[in-house]
């Protein structure tokens, strides 16, 4: 089971590094990650999707807890949330079939960034199957490059606040 966790942490140097140590010397293999600071210019949100069972997370949360730069982990399992994925998507593009990747972004809610002469960037935005979806799709016109930018996410309404 995929779980997502948010970790507020102070905006220092070598942080993110000592988090990602703790991952890999427990094993534990990090889905997405996306990292930001909030509107406290001195602490990070990073937030983390991983697989694995209750007792991975629990162990996850704890060993993240005890890192000397963690201000707070939050479990996201039970709550209600708004999450967004990010993905520039450099697609193969000819005369004859820009109308029907025009199209395609239509459908999907997507932008065209950025036409040249043989390929469009296109920036999608929306959750994890979206995504997917997306890309399956467009995919059969040829994907050049493509990027992610992980779950990030906000619990709806006043619940999950970084401040409580």
């Amino acid at each position: 089971m995929k779980h997502t966790i948010s970790a507020m942490v102070e905006n220092k140097p070598g942080v993110l590094a000592r988090m990602a140590g703790l991952f890999a010397r427990r094993g534990f293999n990090i889905d997405s990650l996306a990292v930001s600071t909030t509107e406290d210019p001195k602490i990070s949100r990073t937030t983390i999707t991983v697989a694995g069972d209750e007792y991975t997370l629990e162990q996850i949360c704890n060993q993240l807890t005890k890192l000397i730069d963690v201000i707070k982990v939050i479990d996201h399992t039970d709550d209600e949330y708004v999450e967004r994925e990010l993905c520039l998507c450099k697609v193969s593009s000819s005369t004859a079939t820009r109308n029907d990747i025009v199209q395609l972004c239509q459908i999907f809610r997507a932008d065209i960034v950025d036409v040249g002469a043989e390929s469009m960037v296109i920036q999608v935005t929306g959750n994890e199957s979206k995504i997917d979806a997306f890309v399956r799709t467009i995919g059969e016109f040829g994907i050049v490059e493509m990027v992610r930018t992980g779950k990030i996410l906000l619990v709806r309404g006043n619940n999950g606040s970084a401040s409580t």
